[in-house]
């Protein structure tokens, strides 16, 4: 009795272990009995009956991705590679239809995503491609969704994580981009160059209105000057035209007086005698003179012209 006891309790231990399993969290089992579908059993321990039930395979119910590489041509021919990032899923009611329906998923997503960028991009140019990359994910995820939605496959999210162009072409681009840097830079230079030059403009404008308001008040203190120191000889006896004169001839000898201040002066007048200042005060007053009289002579012809007549 005690021979054949060992081998019914290993058998029973065997028929017990055998007879349960467990299904991991976010996956599924798929029993089969005899080669027919049985059942789908979800996370937690399960059991099973030995030697008749079988598990056929284990699906995971988590988010997977896959990447797929596309090397296609634009519209206006250049070549190009998009790498495609699918995020997909097993939906939990079509686990039987992703195991049964369809072998390999990745080869089924993988030529689908094939047909559809290869139907887009070449619809664009190189640069409507960058701009217009969701477009073309959003066509790859629709197109995916409703030929994978039957054999149980939710499609999350399709990306298109990179655009690579030829080399020479990147290259190309690269200097145009720098060639338009470059012009942009150079049309802020010259607006900065026109900007200092009307800045400098106004400034020797304003500058030279500032001189002329100078010279002018300057003048008009002179003639202030003048006309006060007339003031004063008139009240002295001397007449207005031996003032002027005097004035003029004081101010020939205060010009004398600051060049002969100056050591390296080369400067010669020419005639300069001691007579001159009495010649050249004598020859005014006479020339005061004469103009007034001339000039009171064409008034009195001009208030009596029958005299002249």
């Amino acid at each position: 009795m005690s021979v054949l006891f060992i081998p019914i309790v290993f058998l029973l231990l065997l028929v017990l272990f055998l007879s349960f399993f467990t299904v991991k969290q976010q996956s599924a089992a798929i029993i089969e009995r005899f080669g027919k579908f049985k059942s789908i059993r979800h996370s937690g321990l399960q059991m099973k009956i030995p030697f008749i039930d079988r598990i056929a395979g284990r699906m995971s119910l988590k988010i997977q991705q896959l990447d797929v590489i596309v090397e296609t041509k634009t519209r206006d021919d250049v070549f190009v590679r998009l790498k495609i990032s699918v995020q997909f899923k097993v939906i939990q009611e079509k686990v039987y239809d992703a195991f049964y329906k369809l072998d390999y998923a990745h080869d089924q997503i993988t030529s689908y995503v094939f047909d559809v960028v290869r139907a887009e991009v070449p619809k664009m140019k190189l640069d409507d491609v960058f701009v217009k990359k969701d477009d073309i994910a959003i066509a790859v995820k629709t197109e995916l969704n409703d030929a994978m939605s039957d054999y149980g496959y939710d499609i999350i999210k399709t990306l298109v994580t990179d655009i690579d162009p030829d080399a020479q072409v990147k290259e190309a681009m690269n200097r145009i981009n720098a060639s338009e840097r470059e012009k942009i830079a150079a049309q802020f230079e010259g607006d900065a160059q026109r900007i200092l030059i009307v800045e400098k403009a106004k400034a020797e404008a304003e500058s030279k209105r500032l001189q002329g308001q100078g010279i002018a008040d300057q003048r008009r203190e002179i003639a202030r000057g003048l006309e006060e120191s007339v003031e004063v000889l008139n009240r002295v006896g001397i007449n207005s035209q031996e003032a002027s004169a005097l004035i003029v001839v004081t101010q020939h000898y205060d010009t004398l007086q600051s060049l002969g201040e100056e050591t390296n002066s080369n400067l010669i007048l020419l005639p300069n005698s001691p007579q001159t200042g009495s010649n050249m005060l004598n020859d005014m007053v006479a020339s005061f003179v004469a103009s007034n009289q001339i000039g009171e002579a064409m008034k009195e012809s001009k208030k009596n012209p029958k005299k002249l007549e």
